[in-house]
């Protein structure tokens, strides 16, 4: 999936009045408070140096609310919540890794949270229901996201100058700038995937799909072999050390039990039976489950082909990584690039890819942001294949890393050049690191599969927020020690 940028075009025409949000109507808000308007209990009042007013002061809310605004639908009803709420919410979720139920109560309990989500006044009662957030996230999709980080990125005034003038000879633009891509794992929140596990955990679900379609007016039950089935796990489950064969004996009688209650299960629903929704997506995945495990039992194996690996998210694949720690993560593979210190996400899957196929298209939309090619790009030895290569030596683009084929006798290469790229590719390393460290990439607790890629985007989002409140705070502290130094020189001046 690309994440791109919205055309700012189909924002034109606004009603800032009132505009469509799905089944909800959305009151576009006239202006957006700033610290004097935001209503404090008497003898009480926000510091300008409180961190979340700070963060506050650097996202455009009233850009962003104009562009988000002409993404709703058409249809009538309750007013819905305003932007600044929803997208102020998910951030603080992002912040703190809190859970649904506590980011309304924290902003009830928080001044400088309400004054941060776009609250007029302090109030002692919830902002809105909790339920709301799985919502929030549904709605602010990942393309949105993605335009609003580069609104924040411009509004920090670190965006490159896109370049329309050409070079000494009237062609193309020089090439300037660095560029920096990698790629990495968000791991979903998901149970180890063993196959004696998911193929219980299937079973079960089968027979609970019998117990509630049955009608006793009907007769007997049908024969499930339930305890004997459950006795069978339990007996590799308790294991300490697992043979292949107990395994594949395991496997295999479980697989005797799931095709039975199937066979159950479609008897049941061609007779009339009927089963909740939920229910009838679950019997579909537990079906490909059964046909996975079966070719594998059969063959021998253990790789399949989109192999299912949790029944309440079978969108999640297995991503071979190579890692010492982990050789295998079980999520969604994404590409991230750098420059000037910000994150922006390029790609994201939940199924496995070559990186290096998107090295092309993550240039290009550089070049689409700045009007030139970058002057660098640091990437590792994945990408460097002959396609890529050729492409950045087509471009003028120079790609860090050591040529292809046989090493030369007398290299041509500069060792120090060489080990300073190295160093500098460390940003996107530790980027990724801070991110899943603090912005809840290593490990994604959404259950759905759009909410899950909206978890990601925002850790790269509010990753960016905390760099940029970094950047600000180096700047001021470098003005002040800037002023401090010219009246210290001006004072030893007039002594002298």
């Amino acid at each position: 999936m690309r994440i791109g940028i919205i055309d700012a075009r189909k924002t034109r025409h606004i009603n800032k009045k009132a505009c469509r949000w799905g089944h909800k109507m959305y009151k576009f808000p006239s202006k957006q408070i700033g610290m004097s308007d935001f209503g404090m209990p008497a003898g009480l009042s926000l510091s300008a140096e409180n961190r979340w007013v700070k963060k506050a002061a650097t996202i455009p809310w009233d850009e962003i609310e104009t562009r988000y605004a002409a993404l709703f639908g058409s249809k009538k009803g309750n007013v819905a919540k305003p932007l600044r709420l929803a997208l102020g919410a998910l951030i603080i979720q992002t912040e703190y890794q809190y859970p649904d139920a506590e980011v309304p109560l924290q902003i009830q309990e928080t001044p400088c949270l309400q004054y941060f989500c776009g609250l007029p006044e302090y109030k002692d009662e919830l902002p809105f229901d909790p339920s709301l957030m799985v919502y929030f996230r549904k709605r602010l999709k990942p393309e949105i996201l993605g335009e609003i980080n580069e609104l924040i990125i411009e509004a920090s005034g670190k965006k490159a100058k896109k370049t329309v003038a050409g070079g000494d000879d009237g062609g193309s633009p020089p090439n300037t700038g660095t560029l920096i891509v990698d790629s990495t794992c968000a791991p979903q929140n998901i149970r180890y995937p063993q196959d004696t596990s998911l193929l219980n955990e299937a079973r079960e679900n089968l027979e609970r799909m019998i117990d509630e379609a049955h009608d006793p007016a009907d007769g007997t039950k049908p024969r499930t072999y339930r305890q004997k089935a459950r006795r069978d796990y339990l007996n590799i489950a308790k294991m300490k050390n697992k043979t292949s064969k107990a395994i594949r004996k395991a496997v295999g009688k479980q697989l005797r039990y799931i095709r039975r209650d199937i066979q159950h299960v479609d008897k049941m629903l061609e007779d009339g039976k009927q089963i909740s929704g939920w229910q009838k997506d679950r019997l579909e995945t537990i079906k490909a489950l059964y046909a996975q495990q079966l070719q594998m039992h059969k063959s021998g194996t253990h790789q399949v082909e989109n192999r299912i690996v949790s029944l309440g998210q079978p969108w999640v694949r297995p991503i071979v990584r190579g890692k010492a720690k982990d050789k295998c993560e079980f999520g969604a593979k994404l590409d991230i690039s750098v420059t000037d210190g910000f994150a922006r996400l390029e790609h994201t899957s939940f199924d496995a890819y070559n990186e290096s196929g998107n090295l092309q298209g993550v240039i290009e939309r550089y070049r689409e942001r700045t009007g030139h090619y970058p002057e660098l790009v640091l990437v590792d030895k994945i990408y460097r294949n002959r396609a890529n290569l050729q492409y950045c030596k087509q471009n003028g683009i120079r790609i860090s890393g050591k040529p292809l084929g046989r090493p030369k006798r007398e290299p041509d290469i500069d060792k120090k050049q060489e080990r300073q790229e190295q160093i500098d590719r460390i940003e996107v390393e530790r980027k990724l690191g801070y991110a899943k460290g603090s912005f809840g990439l290593g490990l994604i607790r959404t259950k759905l599969r759009e909410t899950s890629q909206t978890a990601i985007a925002l850790s790269i989002l509010v990753m960016n927020i905390a760099h940029l409140g970094r950047v600000l705070y180096a700047f001021f502290v470098g003005r002040l020690i800037f002023c401090r130094q010219g009246l210290l020189i001006q004072k030893l001046a007039f002594i002298q």
